[in-house]
């Protein structure tokens, strides 16, 4: 599904974010990206978005070469990925049943079908029923589970996170994190970026370690997630 062959990715200013990376995630896998700050997990991600491309290497996403997608096809090939943010990047002026739809417009989906899916990815994250309300109007966490449904809300096959709980409470935090575990669960690809201890002990799935740009520890053998009542029970004191 994604695969990093001796990726470099070099900045204007000579910065080096990303060295002979070479990296593969299988169709359904979900796994965390972690690293202190500037080791290179936001870089990889530009990569996989096609927000930036390989300086040098082949980032292969479902088994196309981003290094050689024209400009013109970019909005196309972004289709198959969901990004989630950690500023959630959600327009204020606008409401919450409009910022989820934004992608689907742009891509050209029917009235009737739009809605659908709006109501549906609400419904997902647990948020039905607020459609017309403004950004502002919810909290950091529901902000947040309103930047998860307008990345899943056209189906995509990858989904793609930055630090998506670095402005939330711990338990705000497993509660985004166990709805990306219920993407994974009906067969999404999922990868996430963070340094957040406590979700790294929560969760014993896959860690890829980023240092200095590149890969210096990988456990190759995903395990299965924790059921959420137990992720509870052990934060009790």
């Amino acid at each position: 599904m994604i695969r990093f062959d001796h990726v470099f990715k070099r900045y204007p200013n000579g910065r080096e974010a990303l060295s002979d990376l070479s990296l593969e995630l299988a169709s359904g896998e979900i796994a965390f990206l972690t690293g202190h700050s500037g080791a290179g997990k936001s870089s990889l991600l530009k990569l996989i978005a096609l927000i930036e491309r390989p300086s040098r290497g082949q980032v292969i996403v479902n088994g196309q070469n981003v290094g050689s997608v024209p400009r013109s096809k970019i909005p196309a090939y972004r289709r198959q990925i969901g990004v989630v943010f950690q500023d959630h990047k959600l327009l204020h002026d606008r409401t919450i049943f409009d910022n989820i739809a934004l992608p689907l417009i742009i891509a050209g989906i029917g009235t009737k079908e739009i809605g659908k899916r709006v109501r549906a990815a609400l419904d997902q994250v647990g948020l039905l029923g607020r459609e017309q309300s403004r950004p502002l109007e919810l909290s950091t966490g529901e902000q947040q589970r309103v930047g998860i449904a307008r990345a899943v809300v056209s189906k995509p096959p990858i989904l793609i996170a930055d630090e998506p709980t670095g402005n939330l409470d711990p338990d705000l935090s497993l509660e985004v994190m166990n709805i990306f575990r219920r993407f994974n669960e009906v067969g999404v690809t999922v990868l996430i970026a963070s340094h957040d201890l406590y979700l790294l002990e929560q969760f014993p799935v896959r860690r890829i370690r980023l240092e200095g740009g590149k890969i210096v520890d990988s456990d190759e053998a995903p395990q299965k997630l924790l059921d959420p009542a137990r992720l509870m029970e052990n934060r009790k004191p």
